[in-house]
């Protein structure tokens, strides 16, 4: 079957592309200056600006998306379907931003008849620690993007994991400031190459779904540039993204969209960041007031950067100074990105295999092994019955809801006949049953939908091997009030593994959960949500045709007791209403509620190390089907780079990596480790190597509030090196002197 559906498919694209002698030439068009590709962004945006009249000045500073087209508005012509569409200026040769939710994926699809790839959650992603991975995730959703007509993506994601029990935490690249810096600004890269204009987000502090619309966020300057915003620092310097959504929530009293310190002197004054701030979609909240502290653009609708910021500018209450640096960081960013010289071709027909096949290796790097007695990988030769349990796994798999939901090619596999809603789990036809049997053909495979536990036991009871799929749906909108596994699947695993001492438990979730059945347990594999190459990743490395490598970009706790809140704020309020989206009941009440994190930059391993807790499995934790030593730690503070000897004491190939951590000295206060630096290295059974890593400046200091600025500190500073945020076998101390 594949060979001719990759043959329908490229003759799809084909007629899908217009022909060379398919129009006539048309006459040439009038000289437009800004077209010189010798010039920079800016000199071409300030051409552009130049030309534009007031009112279309204001036409490029907001545009329309599904709020406002709920209530009648009416769609351009050129509209293509998408979250939103700034309209362009045609007579200036400036087409419209046509943007979509693309967190895992181009997510308006399905509606258009265009498909598209369903990746491995961003969670997910991070844990390959794979710079190389990230960039082909945004390469994916890039040229997707430009495939289906869009030229914007509303995606890059890279609030911090300081809650495990955020809804959108799948969208998120973990907890640890670099490591998400990092993996979102490759991400970003990918995107751009396309042609297409990147985005980061939300900046900053929405680290929580429960009232995001209302909740006022505190914490100390030093702290949030140390944390949540030294991640937007990091990814905004390696991605270059063409725009910074701000968030709903409230900062300091301020809503973040209207927050001067953050849009003004943080990002534009202090990062000299060169592009455009855009709203969430409803975030706006006000005219001169957003516009003086450097929101850039309204998204969607005009009530605020309409009618009212023309008058607020005819009348000097906002510069037309101003709305001209709004206009020309705009057009900078169009220039840039290439989406002026390199307009998107006519809608074609993308390849599904070919993102099938990025999906499959994205998620093969970024599934955790996170026990192992000895049970995995299976041997075929030695199994001749299987028992698999629960989470639909001979139907499909789960992925994250909310505006990062991808349709499913074919409709969701639980029940095609139906649209897909919001709130509702969808399954993608990537049934782990199939690929597993695949593995064991002489072998008898049996499922048990895991509803009844006690079913499930006797399958699992008759079975060489059980294997329980679990899952975890999260989505936009709401938190997850506990750790624990929903649909009582804690104890249909405890009476699998009662029934079976070689259980092995397959985890597809979007955040981590409490695991009280861990000890019972034969293997663990944690699969985040794996995309729609799901099910054969998994069965890849459940029968060691791939050795596992992905490493926890999150630390797992053993209960909510240990996290720095037990409760999410804000959450029992959410309860009380019945357990309904904290957005939708924000918006209506308008209750406005504080979360004061007064941890800090302690949250995730840095909680866990300050406060002498032991996690369920640490930040940087993952086993291989082999096993490493390392040796000869060698540290050059003064470049920022560590060196050693990485071997393979195994049997088997395999790809390590490899983690620097450094504790900054005594005067700092911190009684912590922070993450410098990781590389990952592939290794044959056996085989050593040297392994040099450079390391992140900043990991090595400490922001002033008095000075407005970083500081490196005097004395000693302990870089360490190991596998995990635990195990860190080599240990150096160092001055930066």
């Amino acid at each position: 079957m594949l060979l001719p559906l990759r043959k329908l498919f490229t003759i799809a694209l084909l007629l899908a592309t217009p022909g060379i002698n398919a129009q006539k030439a048309k006459a040439p068009a009038a000289p437009k200056p800004w077209m010189d590709t010798s010039l920079s962004p800016d000199q071409r945006a300030d051409l552009v600006l130049a030309q534009l009249t007031l009112a279309e000045k204001i036409q490029l500073v907001h545009g329309i998306g599904w709020g406002p087209l709920r209530a009648g508005e009416s769609v351009p012509a050129d509209n293509n379907g998408g979250a939103g569409e700034v309209v362009g200026i045609p007579r200036l040769g400036i087409p419209s931003l046509q943007q979509a939710d693309s967190a895992v994926g181009v997510r308006m699809a399905a509606p258009q008849s265009r498909y598209a790839t369903l990746l491995p959650s961003v969670l997910g992603a991070a844990a390959s620690w794979d710079s190389e991975a990230a960039h082909l995730y945004g390469d994916v959703i890039g040229r997707e993007l430009r495939a289906q007509g869009y030229n914007q993506s509303i995606g890059g994601g890279v609030n911090l994991a300081r809650d495990p029990r955020n809804g959108r935490l799948f969208e998120y690249p973990g907890e640890d400031p670099l490591l998400a810096g990092v993996t979102v600004g490759h991400v970003i890269q990918g995107v751009q190459a396309n042609g297409v204009m990147g985005d980061i987000k939300h900046f900053a502090l929405n680290d929580q779904e429960t009232g995001r619309t209302v909740v006022d966020v505190h914490m100390p300057h030093k702290a949030a540039r140390e944390s949540d915003l030294l991640a937007f620092e990091i990814g905004i310097r390696i991605g270059q993204p063409a725009s910074v959504m701000c968030s709903y929530n409230k900062v300091d009293g301020d809503w973040a969209c209207e927050n001067e310190w953050l849009l003004s002197h943080v990002l534009k004054q202090d990062w000299k960041y060169p592009g455009f701030v855009v709203s969430d979609w409803e975030a706006t909240h006000t005219t001169v007031k957003a516009a003086l502290a450097g929101l850039d653009m309204q998204m969607p609708g005009d009530e605020h950067f309409g009618k009212p910021l023309e008058q607020a500018v005819t009348s000097g209450q906002v510069p037309m100074a101003r709305l001209d640096n709004m206009v020309h960081r705009l057009l900078r960013s169009m220039f840039a990105a290439g989406v002026i010289d390199r307009p998107p071709t006519p809608r074609t027909v993308v390849d599904p295999f070919r993102g099938r096949d990025d999906a499959q290796h994205i998620a093969e790097e970024s599934i955790v092994l996170l026990k192992n007695n000895g049970t995995l990988p299976l041997n075929p030769q030695n199994l001749h019955s299987i028992a698999v349990i629960g989470a639909h796994a001979d139907r499909g798999i789960m992925s994250g809801g909310g505006s990062a939901q991808v349709d499913a090619p074919g409709g969701n596999a639980l029940d095609p006949s139906r649209p897909s809603k919001w709130g509702e789990p969808v399954y993608f036809p990537s049934a782990p049953l199939r690929y597993i049997r695949e593995h064991v053909p002489d072998a008898t495979v049996r499922f048990d939908p895991g509803t009844d536990p006690a079913s499930a036991a006797r399958l699992a009871k008759s079975a060489d091997v059980a294997i329980v799929f679990a899952d975890q749906y999260m989505s936009e909108g709401g938190d997850a009030p506990t750790l624990s596994l929903p649909n009582n699947q804690d104890a249909l695993i405890r009476a699998v593994a009662a029934a079976n001492p070689h259980t092995v438990v397959i985890l597809i979730t979007g955040n981590p959960v409490s695991m009280p059945w861990v000890n019972q347990v034969a293997g663990i594999l944690e699969a985040w949500y794996p995309g729609i190459a799901g099910g054969q990743a998994i069965a890849n490395l459940l029968f060691g045709s791939v050795n596992p490598s992905g490493k926890l970009p999150i630390t797992f706790a053993k209960s909510e007791a240990d996290l720095p809140h037990a409760r999410i704020f804000g959450m029992s309020y959410q309860i009380a209403n019945g357990g309904l989206p904290e957005h939708w009941i924000s918006e209506n009440k308008r209750e406005s509620f504080p979360a004061n994190y007064t941890e800090g930059v302690r949250f995730g391993y840095k909680w866990f190390d300050s406060e002498d807790k032991e996690p369920l499995f640490a930040f940087g934790y993952g086993l291989s089907y082999t096993t490493y030593s390392y040796t000869g730690l060698k540290v050059n503070a003064a470049g920022h780079a560590v060196t050693f000897t990485l071997t393979n004491t195994g049997k088997r190939d395999g790809t390590e990596i490899s983690q620097v951590y450094v504790q900054l000295p005594l005067a700092s206060g911190e009684n912590f480790r922070r993450l410098a630096g990781w590389q990952r290295v592939s290794l044959k059974a056996g085989e050593n190597k040297t392994v040099t890593i450079t390391l992140e400046p900043l990991a090595f200091a400490s922001f002033s509030e008095q000075k407005d600025a970083w500081q490196w500190l005097d004395g000693e500073y302990v870089v360490s090196v190991g596998g995990s945020s635990r195990s860190r076998p080599l240990e150096r101390k160092t001055s930066l002197r």
